[in-house]
C-alpha cells in the first residue's frame, strides 16, 4: 500500500461517523461501557456524537479538575505544545521544577517524583516502602499492610495492594508482600501487628486512603488514623497515603489528609492534578527521600506539557478559591442526597463523602442497583459513576454552580421513580 493511499484511508476513518460497531470490532473490551460516545465538552456539561447535553457528575472519574475546555487550561497547554511537549528526564525541565516547587510549599512534602497515572505513583510508593524495609528497617521481606475494600490501581503490584478479590481473580500469582486489614479498624490493625511480630515478619509500610473512593466512598476516621500515624512512629514504618481519587481539592481540603489531622510520610496524587492531561506523582518528606538515580524513572513523567497542565490549575485553583467552592457545593449536594434518602427510605440508606466525592448508599432493591441508577441518570442527562455494589458516586468538576447541583438532584431523583416504579 503506498503512503498516499495509506494517508487516504486515515483520512477516510478520521471523517466517517462514530460506529460502535467499529470501535468494538478493534479495541480490547476490557471495560464495561455504556451506550455513550461523547464529543465535546463545556464547564460541567458534554456533548454526545448525537449532539445530547449532559451534566458531568463523573469528570473523568474524579479528574476534570476545572470542567472540560477550561479556557486557561486549553490556553496552557495550547501554549506549550507549540514549545515544547516532551523531554527526557536526561535533562532538567523547568516547568517541572516549577510544578514541584508549588506541590512541596502547599503539602507536607519535601520532594516529587512525577510519573503519569495513579497506578504508577502507587508502584513507585511501594518501591519506596520496600526499599525502607531493605535498607533502613534491615528486613529481607518486608511487608505492606493495606486496606480491605481498598483501591490503588491496575498494574500487577498496585492490584496486589488493592484489598477487593475481584480485582485479583485471574491474575495470579500476585505480588508478595501485602497483607489486608479493615479500614478505620484499629483492633484489627493492632491483632495483625501482634500476629506478624510473633511470626517474626516486618512491616515496613502502612499504604491507605485518606477516603476509600472505589470501595463506596468511605471517609476515614480521624482517630483511626491518628492512631495509625502514633503507630507507624514507634515502629518506624512509612506511613503512606493514596491521594489519587481525593488529592488536588477534591475533599474540601487541598489534601485529604487535611481532614484526618495526620501529616503522612509519603503521599500519591494524580487525576485532578492535570485535570485530565495524564500526569501522577510521588510526594516524600526529606527523612525518607531515599529512592536514588536509577532507581526508579519514568520516560513520559513530569514532561512539559502535563506539567504546565498542572500548573494552570493549580494558577486556577489558588485565584478562584475552588476550595471554598469545593465545601459550599459539597455540603449542597450531601443535604440534597440527604433529602432523597429521607423522601425514599425503601430505597436509599444514606449519604456519605467530603467535598465533592459524595457517595449515594442504595438499599437491597432487585430494581434500584448502581448500575440502574447510573443508567436511568444518563437518560435524564445526568452522568454518574458507581463506586462498589451498593453506592453511587457524585464527583463533579471542583467548578460545579449552585444551580447545577440542584439540577442534578433534580435528575437524580427522576432517575431513582424511574427504575423503582414509583
Amino acid at each position: 500500500m503506498s503512503p498516499e493511499t495509506v494517508l487516504a484511508a486515515v483520512d477516510a476513518a478520521i471523517a466517517s461517523p462514530f460506529s460502535t460497531d467499529a470501535f468494538d470490532a478493534c479495541v480490547m473490551q476490557t471495560y464495561g461501557r455504556f451506550p455513550l460516545a461523547l464529543e465535546r465538552g463545556e464547564g460541567c456539561r458534554v456533548w454526545d456524537t448525537q449532539g445530547r447535553s449532559y451534566l458531568d457528575f463523573v469528570a473523568g472519574i474524579a479528574t476534570c479538575t476545572l470542567g472540560h475546555a477550561h479556557p486557561e487550561l486549553v490556553d496552557a497547554i495550547s501554549d506549550q505544545i507549540r514549545k515544547l511537549h516532551h523531554v527526557s528526564n536526561l535533562y532538567y525541565i523547568p516547568e517541572q521544577g516549577q510544578l514541584a516547587a508549588w506541590l512541596t510549599a502547599n503539602s507536607c512534602a519535601d520532594r516529587v517524583f512525577f510519573c503519569n497515572s495513579g497506578a504508577e505513583a502507587n508502584e513507585a510508593a511501594i518501591k519506596l516502602a520496600r526499599k525502607h524495609g531493605n535498607t533502613v528497617l534491615e528486613a529481607e521481606n518486608p511487608i505492606i499492610l493495606t486496606a480491605q475494600a481498598s483501591f490503588h490501581g491496575r498494574t500487577l503490584a498496585a492490584v496486589t495492594a488493592t484489598g477487593q478479590p475481584k480485582y485479583h481473580k485471574g491474575f495470579q500469582p500476585l505480588v508478595q508482600g501485602f497483607r489486608y486489614v479493615p479500614y478505620n479498624d484499629l483492633a484489627a490493625l493492632e491483632a495483625t501487628l501482634a500476629e506478624l511480630d510473633a511470626a517474626g515478619e516486618t512491616v515496613a509500610a502502612i499504604l491507605l486512603e485518606p477516603l476509600q473512593g472505589e470501595g463506596g466512598v468511605n471517609p476515614g476516621d480521624r482517630a483511626y488514623f491518628q492512631a495509625v500515624r502514633q503507630l507507624c512512629d514507634q515502629r518506624r514504618m512509612l506511613l503512606i497515603l493514596d491521594e489519587v481519587q481525593v488529592g488536588m481539592g477534591r475533599s474540601g481540603q487541598l489534601w485529604g489528609y487535611e481532614n484526618l489531622g495526620i501529616e503522612p510520610d509519603a503521599f500519591t496524587v494524580a487525576k485532578g492534578l492535570g485535570g485530565g492531561v495524564p500526569i501522577g506523582a510521588l510526594l516524600v518528606k526529606a527523612s525518607c527521600n531515599i529512592l536514588q538515580a536509577g532507581e526508579h524513572a519514568s520516560t513520559f513523567g513530569g514532561n512539559p506539557l502535563a506539567c504546565r497542565a498542572g500548573l494552570a490549575i493549580a494558577q486556577v485553583m489558588e485565584r478562584d478559591q475552588l476550595l471554598a467552592n469545593v465545601q459550599a457545593r459539597g455540603e449542597q449536594l450531601r443535604a440534597g442526597l440527604q433529602e432523597l434518602v429521607d423522601r425514599y427510605p425503601n430505597l436509599l440508606a444514606g449519604v456519605r463523602g467530603w467535598g465533592l466525592i459524595n457517595g449515594l448508599v442504595l438499599r437491597n432493591d432487585p430494581n434500584v442497583t448502581p448500575i440502574a441508577l447510573v443508567k436511568a441518570a444518563i437518560e435524564q442527562g445526568l452522568l454518574l459513576v458507581p463506586a462498589g455494589a451498593e453506592v453511587v458516586r457524585f464527583v463533579p468538576p471542583l467548578i460545579v454552580s449552585a444551580a447545577e447541583i440542584d439540577e442534578a438532584l433534580a435528575m437524580t431523583e427522576r432517575a431513582l421513580l424511574a427504575i423503582a416504579g414509583e
